[in-house]
């Protein structure tokens, strides 16, 4: 097979056999150089980036790092005149069995192979992916069992499929599999995506200069920038697993009128509509602690209760994690305050450049765990809704991603928001030791007024929209979420539902539980387990110090099984020491107190006057009167003789 490699020497071809070792490949590389570093030789499938050192792949075949015939090798190393050859390095005799050496240390830790991906990613890279087709009578000539061109499966990135079922973008497995078709079932092979960078390379490959901001060169210097639409989107479509789910995040707007902002707690799954695509499930939205106005909110990040909030969640039955944020941007109009401003559409702007440069810089802290990359992670499935007015006056909801490339402008801090919502201003370069800034050329292309396709520089600013990847969303046609309920008051929304032990006490002896020695009735189980598969609920209880970790574990395991209906399914809950603890407790504030009397005043002639202490053990604790009435569920003294308490409705008896 022929090998192209190409490096600062000039472009060479190597006739190489498929079981060739890469030492082979190495010293071929040498043979073309002058004076190079072998310990410093690195091979890439791409011109910049994704750089692996020849020295880690020792033990490999060309075979096995899934290069073919023609294909092309960027080579780079570092100058060394008149050393010799390293061991790293080990020509193979003819003598040598043709057996692959063992795997060195150095090649055991690399990135790629050590992560763990999400289960949805262990499944596609299973399975062929391929698009099925039918028969077509007018066009197969075969019997039933025959195929040919016209029945014949299609490759997950066919073009023509997506352009016929409107399919804007490619779903991020059927990019790889476009990419480099052989990797699917080769474990091997170098990894074929490279993370974007647009920072200055520090120090310098070549060493021939000062590190940045002293020095540069077109080695360290980033390259031109033309941005364009991302043809792969790392999520397809976002679904809540319940409608109940965004009714409660948007209550809080409807009661107060101010923005409110939560975290997508969620999960991955395929997604059958888009070629081996891939949905979030949103299982509940948590609220972190924010202030929200008639025009925004701000929020404290770091958000401090994360780190505890993901462990929790990763604990359910079916581990989760955040998928997304959410934001409300809704303006009742003046005319009608029933229905909402539209403020987003096609002549405004969808995301403005604020909430793009936000959404990168999270997507930024929740990298995604690929085998593909050299890293070991590539983008973010982190998906940013924004629920905001339509134009007929209701409400709906837009789901995007930001692109590779905003991500890597973000982390180059190369632009910012402007005043005007749908433009993005790239910022003035910046040389100074303490926030040195290099800004390349950007551009972007449009078609013009005549349809021709133009391109123009970007700076000082360009549309937001060249940033963004769509998203589509959803509901499930039969909901089954993991949590049944989401009744119990939200986090951090004080005055308008706000949490308490009390809550749980009041519903626990409602619901029979404090009665007895805590275990639960077969009749009123149901209710209960429902009524703690409540996200808000369980959230609240790993603060309140009763349940130790374990017991938390259980519980939301519990709480989100879907088996949680079967008659034994809190068994084990009800036997820990925190259940047993937050039962006591409940039963301790729900008994019924004797009203208490302030013992009568002593006249100042007889306060030397001794009175016994059982005199005062009768004042201070009467007996009660008969006619006043306890409520066993709030404690309020009832006098009137009703059956129902006077402040809390419930029966008093």
């Amino acid at each position: 097979m022929l090998i192209r490699i190409r490096s600062k020497d000039g472009t060479f071809r190597f006739d190489l056999a498929p079981t060739s070792g890469v030492e082979q490949l190495a010293e071929k590389i040498l043979e073309t150089t002058e004076g190079a570093d072998p310990e410093s030789l690195t091979i890439s499938n791409t011109p910049r980036g994704g750089e692996t050192a020849i020295s880690t792949l020792r033990g490999r075949t060309v075979q096995d790092l899934g290069l073919r015939h023609g294909d092309l090798l960027f080579v780079s190393y570092k100058s060394s005149v008149g050393s010799a050859p390293l061991a790293s390095v080990e020509p193979i005799s003819p003598s040598s069995t043709s057996a692959p050496a063992p795997v060195s240390a150095p090649d055991a830790k690399r990135p790629w192979e050590t992560v763990k991906e999400d289960p949805v990613d262990t499944y596609w890279r299973s399975s062929n992916g391929k698009i099925p087709r039918q028969r077509d009578p007018r066009l197969c000539k075969h019997g039933a069992n025959g195929m040919c061109e016209y029945c014949s499966p299609l490759e997950p990135f066919d073009q023509s499929y997506h352009a016929e079922h409107s399919i804007k973008h490619l779903s991020y497995h059927a990019y790889l599999r476009k990419l480099s078709p052989s990797q699917s079932s080769n474990s091997n092979a170098l990894p074929p995506l490279t993370p974007l960078s647009y920072r200055v390379k520090v120090p310098c490959p070549k060493g021939s200069h000062p590190p940045w901001p002293a020095g540069i060169c077109s080695t360290c210097q980033p390259s031109a920038i033309t941005l364009q639409p991302q043809p792969f989107r790392m999520v397809d479509h976002l679904e809540f697993a319940s409608d109940a789910i965004i009714d409660r995040f948007l209550h809080a707007w409807r009661a107060t009128g101010a923005q409110r902002f939560g975290w997508l707690i969620g999960h991955y799954e395929p997604y059958d509509e888009v070629p081996m695509g891939i949905k979030a499930v949103v299982e509940a939205i948590h609220e972190p602690p924010q202030e929200g106005e008639l025009d925004g909110l701000t929020l404290g990040l770091p958000w401090e209760d994360e780190a505890r909030i993901v462990k929790l969640a990763s604990e359910a039955s079916k581990p989760l994690t955040i998928v997304g944020q959410i934001f409300t941007d809704l303006t009742p109009l003046d005319e009608d305050k029933s229905k909402s401003l539209y403020k987003r559409h096609p002549k405004s702007f969808y995301l403005s450049s604020l909430e793009a440069i936000f959404a990168a810089r999270v997507q930024l802290e929740h990298r995604c765990p690929s085998r593909s990359s050299p890293t070991g992670e590539f983008s973010s499935r982190v998906v940013t809704a924004v629920l905001c007015g339509t134009e007929d006056g209701g409400i709906d909801l837009s789901v995007y991603q930001v692109s590779e490339q905003a991500c890597a402008m973000v982390e180059a801090d190369m632009i910012e928001a402007s005043v005007e919502p749908g433009i993005v201003r790239v910022k003035e370069e910046d040389r100074t030791a303490d926030s040195a800034r290099y800004i390349p050329d950007v551009f972007f292309r449009y078609k013009n007024e005549y349809g021709l396709d133009v391109q123009k520089s970007a700076k000082p600013a360009f549309p937001v929209e060249y940033l963004l990847v769509n998203v589509t969303h959803g509901f499930p046609k039969v909901p089954a979420p993991l949590f049944r309920s989401s009744l119990f008051p939200i986090e951090n929304r004080p005055g308008l539902e706000d949490q308490g032990l009390q809550l749980i006490f009041n519903e626990l002896s409602q619901r029979g539980v404090t009665e007895g020695d805590g275990e639960v009735a077969a009749s009123s189980q149901t209710g209960l387990a429902n009524w703690l598969s409540d996200w808000h609920l369980i959230a609240y209880l790993g603060t309140v110090g009763l349940l130790s970790e374990d017991d938390m574990k259980l519980l939301i395991k519990t709480a989100s099984s879907p088996s949680l209906e079967s008659p034994s399914a809190l068994n084990e809950i009800v036997k820990t020491d925190g259940w047993r603890n937050l039962v006591a407790i409940a039963r301790e504030s729900s008994a019924p107190r004797r009203p208490t009397v302030p013992p009568p005043a002593v006249a100042d002639n007889t306060s030397d006057f001794e009175i016994p202490p059982e005199v005062y053990d009768d004042v201070e604790n009467p007996i009660a009167d008969p006619s006043v009435r306890v409520c066993p569920h709030c404690t309020f003294e009832n006098v009137h003789g009703g059956s129902d308490c006077e402040v809390c409705g419930l029966p008093l008896g």
